[in-house]
């Protein structure tokens, strides 16, 4: 009898492991100016939520622009003092890779022209024009800043470092590889619209599908497209929602051009790049291509066919079209 009771315990306890693994736990929240949205896959159940604004919290003292007290908002300040962590470290290495991938149009010391513009925390510039950008271009380039010792060595006080276009992404990877050390392969993390998506979607037996946004400039949110992301990170950059006119009806968009300096947004509307590298990489690609343009983009992409692209472009004709990778499937929402 004893042996039937611990029997049948035995298969209850297994039936009940087989029913939670399959219940996602999802935890939401704010992060970054923006939100994030994580959904995973624990038989155990844990709920990370405590963890993950750690990682959060550990993001922004080492990288944030927008907090006065962070690591990167001293070195900006001029604080050569500073010892930088190994988030910091990586953001730099990452950083150093794609400047160099894309021949410098992905490049975070262009956030003294980011601030003139008013796209980012410090004081906008009045009447910004080709000579005062001129001025500024000089303080931009990523050789003018050195890692030795575990500081920060910038050639001038004016060079300003802004990870801002690699933070999102990079901090979705953080959070992705705790859930990994945690045992968890099947999961989702979404901050701002950057994604990294792992093994599948268990409640739905399939890998993650993802929409992509139409490029609306009328403050309204639609999605047509998805795509199924295998083990990959997607990130995409647009201007169609960031950007400033001015009294003589000039756009000026949020990606700068660190070879020109200027706001203008070039012939791409969106980009999309999904990817197996981390979403940190995908995040700063999407940046450097929404400047590259369309015909510098597709140039890359044939010499980086581990990179896909979903490319929403203005044709010669004035009309939106758009462009995809070979190997990149998307599918129509129905």
């Amino acid at each position: 009898m004893k042996k039937i009771i611990l029997l049948v315990l035995t298969i209850l306890i297994i039936s009940c492991k087989q029913d939670t693994k399959n219940d996602s736990i999802l935890l939401k929240g704010n992060a970054l100016g923006t939100t994030f949205n994580i959904k995973y896959f624990d038989t155990d159940q844990v709920n990370y939520l405590k963890s993950v604004d750690s990682i959060i919290n550990a993001v922004n003292k080492s990288l944030s622009t927008y907090h006065k007290d962070s690591d990167i908002s001293k070195i900006n300040k001029g604080d050569s003092t500073i010892v930088v962590d190994e988030l910091f470290i990586e953001n730099m290495e990452k950083s150093k890779t794609i400047h160099e991938n894309t021949n410098g149009f992905f490049d975070p010391t262009v956030g003294i022209l980011v601030n003139a513009w008013g796209f980012g925390p410090e004081k906008e510039l009045e009447n910004l024009d080709s000579t005062k950008v001129a001025e500024l271009l000089k303080f931009v380039g990523l050789e003018k800043i050195k890692l030795k010792n575990g500081t920060i060595i910038k050639d001038s006080k004016q060079v300003y470092l802004d990870f801002n276009s690699i933070a999102k992404g990079y901090t979705i990877d953080l959070i992705g590889r705790f859930l990994e050390k945690k045992g968890i392969h099947n999961y989702l993390v979404e901050l701002g619209g950057e994604v990294r998506a792992r093994g599948k979607n268990l409640e739905k037996g399939s890998f993650w599908a993802i929409a992509i946004e139409d490029p609306n400039t009328d403050g309204t949110r639609s999605f047509t497209k998805y795509v199924q992301l295998k083990n990959e990170s997607m990130a995409t950059s647009g201007n169609y929602r960031k950007f400033k006119k001015n009294d003589k009806g000039e756009k000026f968009v949020h990606t700068i051009n660190p070879k020109t300096g200027f706001a203008y947004e070039s012939d791409l509307i969106s980009a999309t790049v999904i990817s197996e590298i981390d979403c940190a990489d995908v995040d700063a690609y999407a940046t450097a291509f929404m400047a590259m343009g369309l015909d510098r983009t597709k140039e890359f992409l044939e010499k980086h066919k581990e990179i896909k692209a979903f490319l929403i472009y203005v044709d010669e004709n004035e009309n939106l079209t758009n462009f995809t990778s070979p190997s990149l499937k998307i599918e129509e929402i129905q």
